[in-house]
């Protein structure tokens, strides 16, 4: 969403205005795309990270804007509430040892920030749920201190008209209330950038639609909200839920979420943006000076601020996003799949399996896309979020038959996805020590069929063999992730269970 959002009030003619300014932007868009006016290809990649703030006993500290004070760089910035920080790398060429790069930048600024959070005794926890966050402590008065956040909730709230339905029903069920959106700020993700040119995106989008759900099976890591155990990736079903603005009427109808998979395959960026505008009321209907088609018949740059600002309310898991670099307009698709953590190593090798396979599905000479359902493919990406890496897809049959078949995640990463984002990551001129290192996490997540979810889990129900109590449990369990977490090694490395007390004597 908008970085500068100023507070106020809204009335019939600013949205109305704003729905005006809205058409023009996409018309301005149209001839941008029309005239190929944006830049040429580069290659480029970028890495957000959305992270947890605890304290030494693994309970989440409402401390982000006293943190942010100390770490004092632009890299940071707030999220949603005052347990969230965001950290952003610059984008990199893909290509040659870059995963490395990006592992070594993230670890340096990680633990900046963290030796930053330790003078005010909290710490950096990189993980898709904390497990000891309260339905207390996601609240309104918990939101960050920032007029967007304030708005955006007070706007959603407006829209829905009645308090959040939380129901979850996976290993246990969950059935809560929430009179806002701040049950969101639970979910903290990655989000993985890709630029690509307008000719090459809809297949790039369509390839990340079907890569997803291999993504959540091989990276889950949110088994746990409010004391309940869930699906082995809670954040999609949590997000859905706590972004709401359709009454249960509503839903009946068959009104789209804002928070939505899609429900089509593309030919184009411009169908994402214009099912926004058909399908999508405005949140925020604050317009900006600029009037987008004089611009463009000018021959300039427009910034298209009504048509970016809608965009970052409708919550895609892979969003089309327009931006301006260097004076020059680019088009990338952001995936906002996968939850953070565990590891640094891990989230580099979440990345590269992402960035390799993208690359090799939409270069197919059959897409997969061609071959599968739509349905089927949000089918899959549900399956994922409830099982993780015990899940089972449909998938396109191999051979003369045709059809699909269902298949073992695992199976199909190993022996299919797997070789395809290798072959991706050579296309991207990625070095072999690179591809084979953060491709070999993945694999061996697959052999020993461990990811972050289903450690927590394991973990978990090991605490309470050991008597500890369910509160105790998830407290030790995170106090545990934190302290491997900060180690480093990958998660299918680490010992399930606490570790033993030390002996006296």
């Amino acid at each position: 969403m908008g970085e500068k959002v100023v507070a106020g009030q809204f009335d019939l003619s600013d949205r109305q205005r704003y729905r005006e300014k809205l058409q023009k932007c996409l018309t301005g868009l149209e001839r941008l795309l029309r005239e190929k006016r944006f830049d040429r290809p580069k290659n480029l990649m970028g890495v957000e990270i959305e992270l947890n703030l605890a304290g030494p006993d693994g309970m989440p500290k409402m401390l982000n804007g006293q943190v942010l004070e100390r770490i004092a760089s632009r890299d940071f910035q707030t999220e949603l509430a005052m347990f969230n920080l965001e950290v952003n790398i610059a984008p990199h060429r893909l290509g040659g040892r870059v995963f490395d790069r990006l592992a070594e930048e993230l670890r340096t600024s990680l633990a900046y920030a963290d030796r930053k959070a330790g003078e005010v005794d909290a710490g950096i926890v990189m993980i898709g749920i904390l497990p000891t966050l309260d339905r207390d402590d996601l609240v309104s008065s918990n939101l960050s201190e920032v007029d967007r956040y304030t708005l955006l909730n007070d706007q959603i709230v407006a829209a829905r008209g009645e308090d959040f339905r939380l129901d979850i029903e996976g290993v246990e069920h969950l059935v809560c209330t929430s009179k806002s959106i701040v049950p969101e700020a639970a979910c903290t993700s990655v989000q993985l950038h890709l630029q690509v040119t307008p000719a090459r995106f809809a297949d790039v989008w369509n390839a990340a639609q079907v890569a997803c759900a291999a993504q959540i099976a091989v990276g889950a890591n949110s088994p746990f909200l409010f004391g309940h155990e869930l699906w082995r990736e809670s954040r999609p079903p949590l997000f859905l839920q706590s972004t709401d603005t359709r009454p249960p009427e509503l839903q009946a109808q068959g009104v789209r979420p804002r928070t939505w998979f899609g429900e089509r395959w593309i030919t184009s960026a411009y169908d994402l943006f214009e099912e926004n505008l058909r399908y999508f009321p405005a949140l925020l209907p604050i317009c900006d000076a600029e009037e987008p088609l004089e611009v463009v018949e000018a021959g300039g740059v427009p910034r298209l601020a009504e048509l970016v600002l809608h965009n970052g309310t409708i919550y895609r898991w892979n969003r089309p996003v327009y931006g301006i670099a260097d004076g020059v307009p680019h088009l990338r698709v952001e995936n906002r799949v996968l939850p953070a953590g565990p590891t640094i190593t891990d989230v580099i090798a979440n990345a590269a399996f992402y960035y390799g396979l993208v690359r090799a599905l939409a270069e197919e000479s059959r897409p997969v896309w061609t071959r599968l359902p739509f349905a089927s493919a949000e089918a899959n990406f549900d399956a994922a979020c409830r099982y993780g890496i015990d899940a089972r897809f449909v998938w396109p049959r191999r051979g003369r038959y045709g059809g699909t078949g269902e298949v073992d995640a695992v199976t199909l990463v190993r022996d299919e996805l797997l070789p395809l984002a290798s072959a991706g990551l050579d296309a991207w001129g990625v070095e072999a020590a690179d591809r084979d290192f953060y491709l070999g996490v993945i694999e061996e997540r697959c052999r020993r069929r461990v990811n972050g979810a289903s450690w927590q889990a394991a973990t978990f129900h090991r605490a309470l063999e050991q008597g500890l109590s369910r509160e105790a449990a998830l407290a030790a369990t995170t106090r545990r992730y934190a302290e491997l977490m900060h180690v480093g090694e990958p998660v299918h490395t680490w010992p399930v269970g606490l570790p033993e007390p030390a002996r006296l004597g």
